[in-house]
This record gives C-alpha cells, structure tokens and sequence, in this order.
C-alpha cells in the first residue's frame, strides 16, 4: 500500500514539474513576443525619426558637439518651436541624449543634446533618397567651388563590385574610427553606387 502511494505522490510530483516547465516556456514565449514586439516599436520609431533630412541635419550638427535647441534652431535657420518638436522626435527614439544642464548667457536653463550615434546603421526606408535630399540641403549656401566631386562610369563584375564595397567601406570605416581632429573644420562625405542604365552595345 506504502509503494503505491509513492508511486502515486512521484506521478503527481512529476506532473507538476512538468506544469512548472509548461508555464515557464509560455511566460519565457509571452516574454520573447513582448521584446519583439517592443523591439518592432522601437524600430519603427527610428525610421520615423530618420526620415526628415532636418532631423538629419540636426543629428549631423550634434554628432562631435553637444548643441541646445536655441543653437540648432539658429543653425538651421528654423523656428526653435518646430526645432523643438523635432529635437524631442529624436530624442525619444534615443538618437539624441541630453547632457547635463547649463546656463546661458543671461542665466537661462540650457539643455545641450549629443547624438548617440544609434543611427549609424539603423535600417531606414528609402535611405538613399534621404540621403540625397539631405545632401542636396547641406549645399544650399556653399560655393560649388569648395565641393569635390567624382563622377564615373564602371563596368564591374560580381566579384569586383564586392571589392569595390569592401575597399570603400574599410576607408571610410578608418576615417571614422581616427575620431575627429582637435583642429580639424567639419566636412560632408556622401558615398553612391547604384545601376547604371548603360548595358554593353548589342
């Protein structure tokens, strides 16, 4: 009679272990789909927040120095009402962190804002033509004489186009890790490859 009630009490401790198990797959699955659908939030919110050249411009202007609202509003020649509204866009999606508070020149409460540098390798829709529009903004104002350019046409193969790539990312990537130059003046760099509508003659 003992060995039967073990029996049963081990089946029955067997069971609700395996209930324990049950639930804590489903609480760690309902966590899973909850980071997700956070990390879906989170993304989107990015995109959005990338996809005006101003707000561009703005994370450009803080990438090496911390600038307030006043000062991007100045900047950018924009109202620092509509400067704010898009400093906080950026701001909540995490592409700019406030540092600490200071105080202007007549005593003001000045909050500075530093890009993260989060946008770096954010997937953004249509990024090449945000990019360009945002170029195209850059230019206003500047003597075309100050403005190199290179324009080419190239036959590549697969293989060489992956060269290509690869060479131009590994050179931007070693300018981009040197940091900055103490005395150094800012510059814009934009980088495109895209099809050529030149196929070779029939």
């Amino acid at each position: 009679m003992t060995h039967a009630r073990d029996v049963a009490s081990a089946a029955r401790n067997a069971d609700a272990a395996e209930n324990a198990r049950a639930a804590e797959s489903a609480r760690a699955a309902a966590n899973a789909a909850e980071n997700a659908r956070a990390g879906d939030a989170d993304a989107e919110a990015v995109a959005r927040a990338l996809s005006s050249p101003l707000r561009l411009r703005i994370l450009r202007l803080c990438a090496f120095d911390a600038r307030t609202n006043k000062e991007l509003a100045e900047l950018l020649d924009v109202n620092p009402g509509t400067m704010l509204h898009h400093v906080r866009t950026l701001a909540d999606a995490g592409l700019l962190a406030a540092d600490p508070v200071r105080r202007g020149t007549r005593g003001a409460r000045e909050v500075p804002y530093r890009a993260t540098g989060l946008s770096w390798n954010a997937p953004v829709p249509a990024a090449s033509v945000l990019i360009l529009d945002t170029m195209r903004e850059q230019l206003v104002g500047v003597d075309p004489e100050d403005v190199d350019v290179t324009w080419m046409g190239l036959r590549l193969n697969p293989v060489h186009l992956d060269e290509l790539r690869e060479r131009l990312g590994a050179l931007f990537e070693e300018f981009t890790s040197r940091g900055p130059d103490a005395d150094g003046e800012a510059y814009s760099l934009v980088s495109v490859l895209h099809p050529d509508l030149n196929p070779p003659a029939a």
